[in-house]
């Protein structure tokens, strides 16, 4: 047996010397982010300003380190063009906005603006289908007064509609994501936990938005309630004194907080800026402050 106290000679000094140096230091950039390779960056697309065709702004979104791109549907960008976008380019079109969402509400008091609701919704989910997208984001509807559309009434007017759409959700294999953001709705997250549990369906989840639900007891408190419920998240940070929606690292989230939930969930999916736009430049900035924030 070696004995410890014993000097060394210099091969073996070396051939410690070189094992140790082979050994990744804490805090060092040789340890892998916690999520690389779990977490994908996307863009999405009204984001990218300036007059040029589609194909440009997905080969802008790749050059500056997006992996990936959300549209919006029905009527807002062209099918061709997107899927040749996307071909040429390799940038994966993840998730489809519903784009009329907010006008046309699937909470609404007249049924018929209702069935046109239900409709888009259709349509967005065909459109991502065709596209390769695996989900579309739903507002599920907004509370505007407590006599013709109030909390109860965009409970039971969204979850029927919702319902409706669940069969070609399930056909086309591309998910429901339902977000509540500023629309008066579920403003508690276990209360928001229940109504997707209601649906009781793999096809319809949360798109959750960190910005957006800061103000409602923490994000990271509406992480850990939603749980596996979360199937991909949007990113940007709030601002409480201002109570606004911000840059990231301009507001008030914890994001070593958002970490350590997102870690205790082991979540791996699509992270979607939605933040204020601009140029190459820019989004280059908010693909390095992605990264510092979700530690990729």
């Amino acid at each position: 047996m070696t004995n410890p106290t014993a000097p060394l000679d210099r091969r073996s000094f070396c051939r410690r010397a070189l094992a140790a140096a082979s050994l990744p230091l804490i805090g060092s950039t040789a340890v892998a982010d916690p999520f690389t390779g779990k977490i994908y960056k996307a863009v999405k697309a009204t984001m990218i300003r300036g007059d040029m065709p589609l194909l440009d702004k997905f080969k802008m979104s790749q050059d500056v380190g997006f992996d990936g791109i959300s549209l919006m549907a029905p009527g807002r960008f062209d099918l061709r063009e997107a899927m040749r976008a996307q071909d040429i380019t390799g940038l994966r079109i993840h998730n489809v906005n519903d784009a009329v969402h907010w006008q046309v509400r699937l909470s609404d008091p007249d049924e018929a603006v209702r069935a046109k609701a239900l409709e888009a919704m259709k349509d967005t989910l065909n459109y991502a289908s065709d596209c390769g997208a695996s989900s579309i984001l739903l507002v599920i509807g907004k509370v505007t007064d407590p006599k013709n559309e109030n909390h109860e009434q965009v409970r039971q007017r969204s979850t029927e509609q919702i319902r409706k759409a669940i069969p070609l959700a399930s056909r086309l294999g591309v998910r429901i994501l339902c977000e509540n953001v500023g629309n008066g709705f579920c403003a508690d997250a276990q209360q928001w936990a229940e109504y997707l549990d209601s649906f009781a369906s793999p096809w319809v989840g949360a798109f959750f938005d960190i910005g957006n639900h800061h103000g409602y007891g923490g994000a990271d408190h509406w992480i850990r309630t939603l749980g596996l419920r979360t199937v991909k998240i949007d990113i940007k940070d709030r601002n409480m004194d201002k109570n606004k929606n911000c840059n990231l690292f301009d507001g008030h989230v914890d994001w070593a907080k958002i970490r350590k939930e997102l870690k205790a969930l082991n979540f791996t999916g699509w992270a979607t800026a939605e933040v204020g736009g601009g140029g190459k430049e820019r989004l280059r900035e908010v693909v390095e402050r992605m990264d510092k924030a979700l530690g990729i």
